[in-house]
């Protein structure tokens, strides 16, 4: 009898760099418990020397397409403008398409921010457009939780409560209060023990009226229709025919923490499969995002003291948030686990997980690095999350399950988060997986490593890249200054700016002396800063960023507006090189922070030989790899060359979309209009296998 093919559980984590946890030797001072990730861990293989990339969105298309952001054109975390040309393209072969073939069926659950509503043609069925057979999770115009609601339901002027609760009287809220839920139905609530009464019940899914007494109707004030970061979200289901269901902010499911409602999803979804379909399920959390929240005190373990007091809106206090949001996200996964049948809880509640117990491999992975603010010592707060430094890019990766050789060990070789695209679709039974995607992969092996703890390094070099999502015309995101001095153009909002401790500076800026429209680039704040006497933000992050190592050696090159003082003005397209040595000692490893750069420009240091020979091998690499991606403009549905299929995606793309932005939009002006059909029977005859979005 032929073999079952394994299920694969797919979790992946956001903003969780390897300086977070002690599995991997790190964690600071003060790491989040994580037991039960800890346990699964020990059902496989940790992989110490992972690379991702540096943001959400081209971290998970660089994972479910094994092909890094140079050749999908996400190339950065997406936002409300961003053109479709940098969304996930339907045409890619997507995991779930790679396992369809042999059976499988696929679903994801929580966060997708592979494309965003707005300028995506097929908006709220995006999911199921790109492979999946089902979807459940958010599709937030900025693809993460939205701001805090600070009036906790409309029951206090905006700015009163940072965590969207009504503390307790001890911290200027109320000991007692009324508990509305969207139904109509109320219940009074006295402080009883540690927790807030306030946060009870939010917690539970409801709004908390403080020192009121209950009343029929619900008092006007009351508002179900908040959002309120991973409290209140815009639920989206895709149904396995097409269908989607948007779920409404009354419906008890989009009021239940974001870490807990896609454990409850996933688990209904796989009653529903009948005994023996193979799938493929994607847990993809955003539980550690911001904004940074207090998760339900019953998610989080039990010796936690209360954290109803604390902060949202203080730095401090967010570095026990995001390690609370961690261990209630542990809590989850193992709730998955045991009802799931994959593990079991110990007499101590402990979770007892025995891999070659059911025929299920669990991969684990982060999208990107920590995120400055909650980054672990000794790690680089400066040059985390969005950079393609070390602290940005390299993170948690586990595989567990029924055929891993000698389990409990971990590999110090080099991988990336591409390899797992591979690494799964062998797993599955995918015979040669570049031979069965009609387009370039980037992945390369990593099975070898389960099966054997002898394997050599099959890598001799890791890449990772950040680059800049374009929206009409060639505009970016506005400035966001973090610390005064820092300037960044990754987050895709106001919103996002301000969650992450940012101060805003593009179209409606939070500085009121600034004009109204705000600041195109960074080096035009500076610029302003500058003419009006004011602190310059000078330390410009790069609007890309790309990072290739060997086994020693690391080449970065940032490329940036910069602003140049002298001048008093942009200095556009500047690049700098840098080269590091690297390495991954526990527990305190060599970073590339900025005083160990091996070629600094100011000093003139010249490079010893060796060092040199790395550098240039290096650069030539990289130069290499980024000009495989061949150009083959007007290619629209991916298959390398540019024909009538084309002018077909042309007409169904312009349809679907309105004649707004789609993959068929060539001159990228966010419309799709007979300029673009031109421009691709222009193009005809003119590319051949490239396999490559060429916008």
């Amino acid at each position: 009898m032929a073999e079952a093919p394994p299920n694969f559980l797919l979790v992946v984590v956001d903003d969780v760099g390897i300086d977070q946890w002690r599995l991997f030797g790190y964690g600071g001072y003060t790491p989040a418990q994580t037991p039960n990730i800890d346990a699964i861990a020990q059902g496989g293989v940790r992989f110490q020397n992972l690379w991702s990339m540096p943001a959400c969105s081209n971290g998970r298309a660089a994972l479910f397409t094994g092909r890094y952001p140079f050749r999908t054109q996400v190339y950065t975390a997406l936002g409300n403008n961003d053109l479709a040309n940098y969304m996930l393209n339907p045409n890619e072969t997507t995991l779930p398409r790679l396992l369809k073939p042999l059976g499988y069926k696929s679903a994801l659950f929580g966060k997708y921010h592979m494309g965003i509503q707005a300028n995506h043609p097929d908006g709220e069925a995006m999911v199921h457009a790109s492979g999946f057979d089902y979807f459940e999770g958010w599709l937030d115009q900025t693809g993460d939780p939205s701001s805090i609601d600070t009036t906790a339901g409309g029951v206090a002027p905006e700015g009163s409560w940072s965590c969207g609760f009504v503390p307790d009287a001890a911290h200027g809220g109320a000991n007692s209060g009324a508990c509305y839920t969207p139904d109509g139905a109320c219940q009074a609530l006295s402080k009883t023990g540690a927790q807030a009464p306030g946060r009870v019940c939010r917690d539970s899914g409801g709004i908390f009226d403080p020192g009121a007494a209950c009343q029929a109707p619900t008092p006007g004030n009351i508002d179900f229709n908040r959002l309120s970061g991973h409290y209140v979200s815009p639920l989206v289901i895709n149904h396995e025919d097409g269908s989607v269901e948007q779920v409404p902010l009354t419906d008890r499911r989009a009021r239940t923490w974001r870490g807990s409602e896609p454990i409850d999803a996933a688990l209904g979804w796989l009653d529903r499969q009948p005994q023996g379909q193979p799938w493929m399920i994607a847990l993809s959390f955003a539980t550690d995002h911001t904004p940074l929240m207090q998760p339900p005190s019953a998610t989080l373990p039990d010796d936690q003291p209360d954290s109803s007091h604390l902060d949202c809106a203080s730095m401090v206090d967010q570095r026990i948030l995001s390690n609370q949001m961690e261990e209630s996200m542990d809590h989850e996964l193992a709730r998955f686990m045991v009802n799931a049948g994959l593990a079991r809880y110990g007499a101590s509640g402990e979770l007892i997980y025995d891999p070659k117990a059911s025929n299920t491999y669990v991969v684990l992975v982060s999208d990107n690095g920590s995120l400055g603010t909650v980054v672990k010592a000794p790690f680089e707060p400066t040059r985390a999350k969005s950079t393609a430094y070390q602290t940005g890019i390299w993170n948690p990766g586990i595989v567990a399950g029924p055929g891993i050789a000698e389990p409990g060990r971990s590999v110090d070789a080099m991988v990336n988060i591409v390899d797992l695209y591979q690494l799964i679709g062998e797993l599955a039974g995918v015979e040669d997986v570049h031979a069965a995607v009609p387009r370039p992969l980037d992945s390369q092996a990593m099975r070898p490593y389960l099966e054997s703890a002898n394997q050599s390094a099959i890598r001799a070099s890791n890449f990772s890249e950040i680059g800049t999502n374009l929206h009409a015309n060639g505009e970016l995101n506005g400035p966001c200054v973090y610390s005064t001095t820092t300037c960044t153009q990754i987050a895709p909002s106001k919103g996002v700016c301000n969650d992450n401790g940012g101060t805003w500076w593009g179209e409606g800026p939070d500085n009121a002396s600034a004009p109204p429209e705000g600041f195109g680039k960074c080096c035009e704040l500076a610029q302003w800063q500058n003419d009006n006497g004011l602190t310059v933000a000078d330390n410009i992050y790069p609007k890309a960023a790309y990072a290739i190592r060997n086994e020693i050696y690391k080449l970065v090159r940032n490329e940036y507006d910069a602003y140049d003082a002298s001048a008093d003005a942009c200095a556009d397209d500047t690049v700098v090189y840098e080269l590091y040595q690297i390495d991954q000692a526990v527990p305190s490893p060599t970073l590339d922070r900025e005083e160990a750069n091996l070629m600094p420009a100011s000093t003139g240091v010249s490079l010893t030989v060796e060092q040199q020979q790395n550098y240039d091998d290096l650069n030539n690499q990289m130069d290499t790899l980024l000009a495989s991606r061949a150009s083959c403009r007007g290619d629209v549905d991916l298959n390398g060359t540019v024909d009538e299929n084309d002018i077909a995606q042309w007409s169904d793309l312009k349809a679907k979309s309105g004649g707004r932005s789609s993959w068929a939009d060539i001159n990228q002006d966010g419309i799709t209009d007979d300029t673009d059909r031109t421009l691709i029977q222009e193009s005809f005859g003119a590319c051949s296998s490239s396999g490559d979005n060429g916008g």
